[in-house]
């Protein structure tokens, strides 16, 4: 994520790490002991107006102007500068020296890593990934499963290829409708404090269906060593990627939009970021100059997530985590039947204890800040509550059985959701690697009519 040094604390600023007790002044009794725990905030939609209800249910507010005044310069940057700015910020965001901002396949070799560059374990590997002329290892287990997420994904996206649609409308006069490939396509998969192969493969895996003749991933290097990670890697193996640009933030953004003497433009960006690849998104966009498109402004992560006294409160904990770790500026909202408030506490003790135990802990601790607790008295009053809402993601953890419903009779009440998962053994997180969920436009349509 770009950003700015964390400042000193106000003592250390004042006292430049001395004491700032004077000798003989009596010691200050010690702060009481601050609160760690992780919670929720409840609230109450009972008696509420609809527009009362509205802004209970608002979102964090995000302020588009004042990011893309941010990003600006960034962008401004990699246009006038090109690869060298490249290198530039990469050492500055990502603490990491490049002498390539862009590697080509191959990605991904079968044989072992004798007479190559690799890593501490890449020698012993009968396969291994490539950054360039650096071995990069893979564990066996990880290959394998998105070797199986891969084929799930593409057995999906290769069942919505449609052939040309023509007719007649009247005598003499057919229209039709032709979807071709974007050509060239840049797909962003963040890495700056996550790794997403998924992200990878939900990107990548629709562009080659569709059949784009250049797919180009950016994703920012890992710091130390300066290589993308092993399973992004074999993922842009699998589905053809044409180039890796090894840069993330807006920076990549800028230089997929206007392209450098290294990255060749693109027609068309797909993928989610922090609020700085949005913001570059939303300018390269708007940009005559750029002429390029993007796929759509993407939010902050969210998932709404359904739940009653007969859920497993470790499930229910999880499945808020999965969403509330992407970021500060996430939005997770757990909405109850009848929860009591035993039950209520059950679940509020799972995501403190699931929260502490995650490396991203103080990023938990700020989304979560800001996340909610709704009660309903119904199944048919949470997914009011939800279609209200309208999450990103929805995750519906209940035994449909005990509300005489199957998944079908369920999907028929839900109005507005991105994605829906059904049942307490649908977790989020697995349905990321291992299906489908997310769909992109990788065709153009053209309409076209003749006469005759």
């Amino acid at each position: 994520m770009n950003g700015t040094t964390q400042p000193s604390s106000t003592a250390e600023q004042l006292t430049n790490g001395h004491s700032s007790n004077p000798a003989g002044a009596p010691t200050p009794a010690p702060a009481p002991a601050k609160d760690d725990r992780i919670r929720m905030r409840s609230v109450t939609l009972d008696g509420l107006s609809a527009t009362e209800r509205s802004k209970v249910l608002q979102r964090p507010v995000l302020k588009s102007d004042d990011m893309i005044s941010k990003v600006k310069p960034i962008v401004d940057l990699v246009r006038k500068d090109g690869d060298k700015a490249l290198k530039e910020l990469t050492a500055k965001f990502d603490k990491v020296e490049l002498d390539s901002v862009v590697i080509r396949p191959p990605f991904f070799s079968a044989t072992s890593a004798n007479g190559v560059n690799g890593d501490s374990s890449s020698s012993t590997s009968t396969s291994y990934c490539l950054d360039g002329k650096t071995a990069v290892s893979i564990d066996p287990k990880v290959r394998e499963a998105i070797d199986i997420a891969y084929a799930n994904v593409k057995k999906f996206h290769a069942a919505q290829l449609t052939a040309p649609l023509s007719i007649e409308t009247m005598p003499g006069v057919t229209c039709q409708r032709i979807a071709k490939p974007i050509s060239r396509v840049g797909l962003y998969v963040p890495g700056g404090t996550a790794i997403l192969p998924s992200t990878a493969l939900m990107l990548g895996v629709p562009a080659q269906v569709a059949g784009c003749s250049e797919i180009v991933l950016a994703t920012p290097p890992r710091r130390g060593n300066g290589t993308v990670s092993p399973e992004v890697l074999y993922v842009a193996h699998l589905v053809g990627a044409t180039g890796i640009v090894k840069a993330g933030g807006a920076q990549a953004i800028a230089a997929l939009a206007y392209g450098t003497h290294a990255v060749g433009k693109v027609d068309k960006i797909f993928g989610p970021g922090n609020q700085w690849v949005t913001a570059a998104k939303m300018m390269v966009q708007n940009d005559s100059e750029a002429n390029v498109a993007i796929d759509m402004p993407a939010g902050p992560s969210e998932v709404l997530v359904i739940a009653d006294c007969d859920s497993n409160p470790a499930f229910v904990a999880a499945d808020l985590l999965s969403q509330a770790e992407h970021g500060t500026d996430s939005q997770v909202v757990l909405v109850g039947i009848n929860l009591t408030q035993e039950a209520l506490q059950r679940i509020e003790d799972a995501v403190d204890s699931q929260a502490h135990a995650l490396p991203r802990v103080d990023i938990v601790r700020e989304s979560i800040g800001k996340s909610l607790v709704v009660n309903t008295s119904s199944l048919q009053e949470a997914m009011r509550v939800s279609n209200e809402y309208a999450p990103e993601h929805l995750i519906v953890n209940l035994d449909l059985a005990r509300y005489e419903l199957t998944s079908s009779s369920l999907m028929a009440l839900v109005e507005n959701a991105g994605s829906v998962f059904v049942g307490p053994f649908t977790p989020e997180r697995f349905v990321f690697f291992s299906t489908p969920w997310l769909t992109q436009c990788f065709t153009v349509t053209n309409k076209r009519w003749s006469a005759r």
